[in-house]
């Protein structure tokens, strides 16, 4: 079996789930009910808002500053994030006992903020964007000393979300479609080699919100680009690939079958779902994916899985979502 594109060992993935056993636990696959029901095909949902931070983000942040020397854990680290990957980072630094400090644009949701002050991280708030705050992250760690942890265009950062694959083989071995919400790529790329390293014919769906969908649009035009953000209920899904992208942009091209961008409608209509058939408050993103099997019940084979990313939603915007439509 050829391998597309192999940016790093296949084994670091299972050194990733060895490595971070102690901090991060398994995460159920659930069997879906009412999905299954309504589009007449076996759908599973991979439960990743579990976790104590609320999103799979700890994974790569628990390989990554794992992966740190001691002298480098002494010093410190700093990263700049959408919001999600600042409290996963955040979380194991403290588990660690390391300093933290988040760099973050002024369109993080407030309860994102706040979380993040609970867990003893210092906050800096730069910019309109995440390449603002990714800059200033920059200058920081060259001023202070800190090892900066990148969101998802790391190898680290890439194994450890890499062991929701390792998972997935195991729990639903017969798996023929993996649904993963698409950002800068870090999941899709580690849950898509590991499936296509397996098997080839896997098929890989990534979706994205129709605003500000950055790696799908870098693709469509063959290399990375920048674009405004615009807000959209999957805020979790905003921020930039980086012009420079090593790892997740060729990872992304290499291992995804398709990219489908939903609406607004269409994210909101998962969240919902998810919350009135599971009992499931869930984040934008991971009503994405739910919302484009909502929109599209024929297009996929089976057994699929949906990665539901998180859970990092406001009681607001759940108030808002029941009783005023998206537009």
């Amino acid at each position: 079996m050829n391998i597309v594109y192999q940016p790093f060992a296949l084994k670091e993935m299972w050194k990733a789930q060895k490595r971070i056993r102690s901090i991060v636990e398994e995460t159920p696959l659930v069997y879906s009910d009412a999905l299954s029901r309504r589009l007449n095909k076996q759908v599973y949902l991979k439960l990743e808002q579990t976790h104590p931070t609320g999103s799979f983000k700890i994974r790569g942040a628990a390989n990554k500053l794992l992966s740190l020397s001691e002298s480098d854990r002494k010093k410190g680290v700093t990263t700049f994030s959408t919001g999600n990957h600042g409290i996963s980072v955040a979380y194991v630094a403290e588990q660690l006992g390391m300093t933290c400090v988040v760099c973050l644009s002024d369109r993080v949701p407030k309860e994102k903020l706040n979380r993040l002050k609970r867990l003893g991280a210092r906050v800096e708030i730069v910019g309109q964007n995440q390449d603002d705050a990714e800059a200033y992250c920059y200058q920081l760690a060259k001023e202070e000393g800190l090892t900066i942890v990148k969101p998802f265009d790391d190898a680290d950062i890439i194994a450890g979300q890499g062991t929701i694959g390792l998972e997935i083989m195991q729990q639903c071995p017969d798996v023929q479609h993996v649904i993963i919400p698409l950002s800068g790529g870090g999941l899709l790329s580690g849950i898509g080699y590991i499936l296509k390293s397996i098997d080839p014919n896997i098929k890989i769906t990534g979706v994205s919100p129709q605003r500000s969908a950055v790696m799908y649009e870098s693709l469509k035009k063959g290399q990375p680009i920048e674009m405004k953000e615009e807000h959209t209920l999957a805020d979790s899904l905003l921020g930039g690939i980086g012009i420079d992208n090593r790892y997740t942009f060729p990872m992304t091209k290499a291992y995804m079958d398709q990219g489908r961008k939903v609406s607004e409608r269409s994210i909101r209509d998962g969240v919902l779902f998810m919350l009135e058939h599971h009992k499931m408050a869930v984040e934008g993103a991971a009503g994405a994916g739910v919302g484009l099997l909502l929109e599209e019940k024929e297009k996929c084979d089976d057994p699929v899985i949906i990665v539901i990313s998180g859970n990092n939603i406001d009681h607001e915007t759940i108030s808002e979502l029941v009783v005023e439509p998206v537009r």
